[in-house]
């Protein structure tokens, strides 16, 4: 049989729909029949077992339970498609096997409904696996008409709000969830077998700091202070380094009160890990192998589509400087430029927009990194670490020891997006609280951005950091990257949304 629902007509106005649905909660209610006191059903089998070990199955009874997802009428049986959290399965109706009471009931289920079915599985002969149902019975009423048969939920909007909605009607948002959900179990298990401890960090904090961020800020009752909503893990895991927890990992939530747009959410999933003894070299290594051996485990190819481009995965990533991606793309030598007013004019040759506010004095280090933000970062498809960013922009990460004005730090570029930040981490206290200062006075002059100062984080580091690596990685990136996503709201379930206008 053809695989259609049985909507009700497209011309049939919507409040007619739902007075029609609640009248019918309301008779088997009166009937002493309410669906909503329903509180268990066994299920001895999923769908997706019966499809997948059909020999097996075969004239054996089982118990789903599920939503029904189409009807369809054949006057003395129906069939119909019952949905699970593991996939579809057709169901065979037949007055004959319920006895009239039970079919008339079942005549009046809607599409949405959930159901628990007893029957044996069997080959229609048209050769579709199905469920021969021996019975069945309404275990939740649907009030709501799930979307138009044709076309599913496809109104961007309302697949972000009701995600609930989007999860029923189209499997490759589900997909998209189990892929998710399956990566970040991967990147788990990959840091466990490594001996890496998994921990858990405060989320309010009475400072912002580890990155550079505008924060939420709420207050608390009881102390009487407002406390900020973090926008890293980094400093707080730091400190475990310096107690001796020589590698450790978090993933949670972050939280940064700055624009929304296809590659950002105000809260989103970061892990950020730290390794004593390691540097941003180990970092690059330990990148490449979690993301490489993470698409082969999930997706079974290192080879992915994204953004329309084919990206390669395999092991091999080019390994650039920031100065020397800025003069491959725009023919700029920054390393030759000894003062700032040379990188300056340099930068607008090339028709690099300076951010005043964010900037009071343009520096060699802020105009590097300004040419490279507006003018190359575009141009890097597959993956591309850039390496050796200026101190200007990286207060947390050691200097370079063959160019002060550089630090150890390198960022991934996949398609354009940033997934991934790293450090040889600065353990330095005396160059760190000189950077904080630094930090401070920008904040002071307007860049909500800026760092603030955390003279606890300068005591731990006077207690001794070891040489130490870390790196932080987007997994919302990540998993968009998995799924071939081009928003960031198609990999978070529940993701930030104007309110409605009235």
């Amino acid at each position: 049989m053809p695989d259609e629902r049985e909507d009700l007509p497209q011309t049939e106005d919507l409040a007619e729909i739902l007075r029609i649905r609640r009248a019918k909660l309301s008779k088997l209610q009166e009937e002493g029949r309410d669906p909503f006191s329903e509180t268990r059903f066994v299920r001895t089998a999923l769908t997706r077992d019966i499809k997948e070990n059909f020999e097996a199955a075969e004239n054996n009874v089982y118990s789903m339970a599920g939503r029904i997802m189409s009807k369809r009428d054949m006057g003395k049986a129906f069939f119909a498609d019952l949905q699970d959290g593991s996939g579809r399965l057709q169901l065979y109706v037949r007055i004959n096997d319920l006895g009239e009471e039970q079919f008339a009931e079942f005549k009046k289920w809607d599409i949405g409904d959930l159901i628990g079915v007893t029957g044996f599985a069997f080959r229609t002969k048209r050769g579709e696996i199905s469920l021969h149902c021996q019975n069945i019975k309404l275990l939740s009423k649907s009030l709501r008409p799930l979307p138009e048969k044709y076309h599913g939920l496809t109104d961007v909007e309302t697949k972000y709000r009701q995600r609930y909605v989007d999860l029923i009607v189209n499997p490759e948002t589900r997909r998209a969830f189990e892929i998710r959900s399956r990566f970040i179990s991967y990147v788990r298990e990959f840091l466990n077998k490594r001996g890496y401890m998994e921990v858990e960090t405060p989320v309010l904090n009475l400072i912002s700091g580890g990155a550079s961020a505008r924060p939420f800020i709420t207050h608390h009752n009881t102390l009487d202070i407002n406390m900020y909503l973090r926008i890293a893990l980094e400093l707080n895991l730091k400190r475990l380094i310096v107690g001796g927890l020589e590698r450790v990992y978090e993933i949670g939530r972050v939280f940064r009160n700055e624009g929304m747009d296809t590659k950002h959410n105000p809260e989103f999933t970061m892990i950020e890990l730290y390794e004593s003894y390691a540097d941003y070299n180990d970092m690059m290594d330990l990148f490449e192998e979690l993301l490489s051996s993470a698409a082969i485990e999930i997706l079974g190819s290192s080879k992915v589509e994204w953004m329309g481009e084919q990206i390669d995965l395999s092991p091999g990533w080019e390994r650039i400087t920031m100065a020397e991606a800025v003069k491959r793309h725009l023919g700029i030598d920054f390393m030759s430029f000894n003062t700032d007013s040379e990188a300056e004019a340099a930068a607008k040759s090339v028709g690099v927009v300076l951010k005043e506010s964010n900037i009071r004095k343009p520096t060699w280090g802020n105009l590097l990194y300004e040419c490279f933000d507006q003018k190359v970062e575009a141009k890097l498809i597959q993956p591309t670490f850039i390496t050796m960013h200026p101190v200007d922009i990286s207060p947390l990460a050691k200097r370079s020891a063959d160019d002060p004005r550089l630090t150890e730090r390198f960022e991934l570029f996949i398609c354009h997006n940033e997934m991934g930040n790293a450090f040889s981490e600065l353990n330095d206290p005396i160059d760190q609280k000189q950077r904080f200062i630094n930090q401070v006075e920008m904040r002071n002059a307007g860049d909500e951005e800026a760092a603030m100062m955390d003279e606890d984080y300068i005591l731990a580091l006077e207690y001794g950091l070891p040489p130490t690596g870390g790196l932080g990685i987007g997994i919302d990136r990540c998993v968009m990257l998995f799924t071939g996503s081009d928003s960031i709201r198609d990999v978070i379930l529940f993701p930030t949304m104007k309110p409605y206008e009235n």
